[in-house]
């Protein structure tokens, strides 16, 4: 995933976020073949890009997601994010999530001065591109919600979100929800 340019430390939390994957929201298992299933993703992003993923719903599954490209090779710097699940692989297009998290322009969801705190909530689609294993043919789409949470250090009094500072304490989580048909 690329890196936020809002903070170092929300660029930190955001590189390890995109394990973004699959979601949808929903139903147990079955539904109509060309609606698609629903299903649910629960992530943990990490600071090193990568992070565990969990599925429920018609995706019963859990693993690990990593930054690529649109070939699913590994790329720091990818738009998209190869999930790496025990019953096969899973690669989602995330270059909207990223394109709207990345945004150096956009503010705080919500920010206080007086205790230098801020959250940062990002919610955009990301389609699934291919699979393999179990994933073979799989089609879709989630919507994914990218949440972060942090305290930063009051320097001389003050609160300054610039490149440099360094945050006191963060919270990162990764939900989304959406609609998968398995197979042709």
């Amino acid at each position: 995933m690329r890196v936020v340019k809002i903070t170092a430390a929300f660029a930190l939390l955001l590189a390890g976020l995109l394990l973004g994957g699959r979601a949808a929201s929903g139903e147990s298992s079955g539904g109509d073949e060309s609606s698609g299933s629903a299903f649910q993703v629960w992530g943990t992003p990490a600071n090193n890009g990568g992070g565990t993923v969990l599925f429920t719903g018609a995706i019963g599954d859990s693993g690990t997601a990593a930054s690529a490209n649109s070939n699913g090779q590994p790329d720091p710097n990818g738009n998209y994010e190869l999930l790496v699940l025990q019953k096969g692989t899973i690669l989602t297009n995330n270059t909207e999530l990223n394109e709207d998290s990345n945004n150096p322009n956009r503010p705080p969801t919500t920010l206080n001065n007086k205790t230098c705190s801020a959250t940062f909530v990002v919610t955009a689609p990301s389609p699934i591109v291919s699979g393999t294993g179990a994933y073979s043919g799989i089609h879709g789409s989630a919507t994914i919600t990218l949440s972060f949470a942090l305290v930063f250090p009051l320097t001389n009094g003050k609160c300054s979100l610039n490149s440099n500072a360094s945050p006191l304490a963060q919270y990162g989580s990764i939900t989304g929800s959406g609609k998968v048909s398995l197979g042709d």
